[in-house]
């Protein structure tokens, strides 16, 4: 029961943080740039960046069950939104922005992932 209260925490803070996040981006950027969801984007690549630094901080650091949970389960669940990007992208389908579409699914997925491995090396090479 320990480990839900955990995940709930983490959760909370991290769908506060995304919502924050992403006003923020979309402020500075949205009515300046051609439709594209620029939010939800930079905040699913920070995400994955966060997620891979944070898996490789707890095993190098031997970080508990319950912060790894935390940290990775928890606030970058929270964070992250794999259901926004899927709306976002609906969006851009209906409003005819077929180009657009492609490059944000297919960037999405492939910095995302790149995003993941590069926050896990910068996990395994920060100095203690």
């Amino acid at each position: 029961m320990k480990e839900i209260m955990y995940i709930f925490i983490g959760g909370g803070i991290g769908s506060v943080s995304r919502y924050l996040a992403q006003i923020a981006v979309n402020e500075k950027l949205s009515p300046t740039f051609f439709p594209f969801p620029w939010g939800t984007f930079a905040v699913n690549i920070a995400g994955s960046l966060l997620i891979g630094l944070f898996y490789s901080l707890s095993e190098r650091l031997d970080l508990s069950f319950e912060l790894r949970l935390f940290l990775t389960v928890g606030f970058c669940g929270g964070f992250t939104t794999f259901s926004t990007l899927a709306n976002d992208g609906l969006s851009l389908l209906k409003g005819g922005f077929y180009g657009i579409f492609a490059f944000y699914t297919l960037a999405s997925m492939i910095l995302g992932l790149l995003a993941v491995l590069g926050g896990g090396y910068l996990g395994e090479h920060l100095k203690q």
